[in-house]
């Protein structure tokens, strides 16, 4: 079931940038989803953005602190947002929800509330010897419309995403 907020969540941010969320039904290659912004004309190129995707309970992120510990359940999961890309890149993606799964959303008036958010990592180059590596994830780093046109314009320039 959380794997299917998430990936609601993403959708949702994706439609607000203006692109759309193919959800990957078969892990490929780490690759959970595909983040796909339509070009400005016809004789342009379409952006394209992967993400892997990983939510937990066991973590609340405190805004007063610059990160929250994250650890991979699997070393391949790291290795694959590790490796260097050219194009398209991959960024990890953590949602953070509460243990009760009643407490995920909430109605409120004007509309739905997802508890907590997720929050996005480019990694490309990183490396750990540890069998489940360990990551900080900064919690600027949350994962929304803005977030994610930064992204990819940093993209489509040739820049870093990390910056």
């Amino acid at each position: 079931m959380m794997e299917q907020l998430q990936e609601g969540y993403v959708s949702s941010v994706a439609a607000s940038a203006g692109c759309s969320a193919e959800v990957i039904g078969k892990d490929t290659f780490g690759v959970d989803v595909q983040f796909i912004r339509p070009a400005p004309t016809h004789l342009e190129q379409e952006g394209l953005l992967f993400a892997q995707l990983k939510c937990t309970t066991q973590v609340v992120p405190d805004r007063d602190t610059k990160s929250f510990q994250y650890r991979f359940s699997k070393r391949e999961y790291f290795e694959g947002l590790a490796a260097t890309r050219v194009y398209p890149k991959k960024i990890l993606i953590v949602m953070t929800v509460p243990f009760e799964q009643l407490g995920w959303t909430e109605v409120v008036d004007g509309g739905l509330l997802v508890k907590r958010e997720c929050y996005w990592m480019h990694l490309e180059g990183q490396t750990s010897k540890l069998v489940k590596p360990v990551i900080d994830v900064p919690t600027d780093n949350v994962f929304d419309a803005n977030a994610l046109i930064k992204i990819m314009e940093r993209q489509d320039r040739g820049e870093s995403l990390d910056g």
